[in-house]
């Protein structure tokens, strides 16, 4: 069963442009990863701080392969400081 994350990434005010640049950095390596089926960054269009990765994986051990990768620990480290909040839901589609 494929497993939806739904991650919200809030930038610092300020900072919204630092945020942007660094999570499209994640797109490329990210959809190249075994296991991404989907994964979409999407910017609110009122409020350009507001970022939602929509994300499909085949497997919830993928995944969190994934959350391991060298790339999300370098966007970590570029944004350390410029992020207000970030959560992060795994669901799993009902009908």
């Amino acid at each position: 069963m494929t497993l939806t994350i739904l991650a919200q990434i809030t930038a610092t005010p300020g900072k919204e442009d630092l945020v942007r640049a660094e999570l499209e950095k994640l797109v490329a390596p990210t959809r190249a990863e075994a296991g991404c089926i989907q994964y979409d960054l999407h910017v609110d269009n009122d409020a350009p701080g507001f970022f939602v990765f929509y994300e499909n994986w085949e497997t919830r051990a993928l995944w969190q392969a994934h959350m391991n990768a060298p790339h999300l620990a370098a966007y970590g480290q570029a944004t350390e400081g410029a992020v207000a909040q970030f959560a992060l839901n795994g669901m799993t589609k009902t009908v």
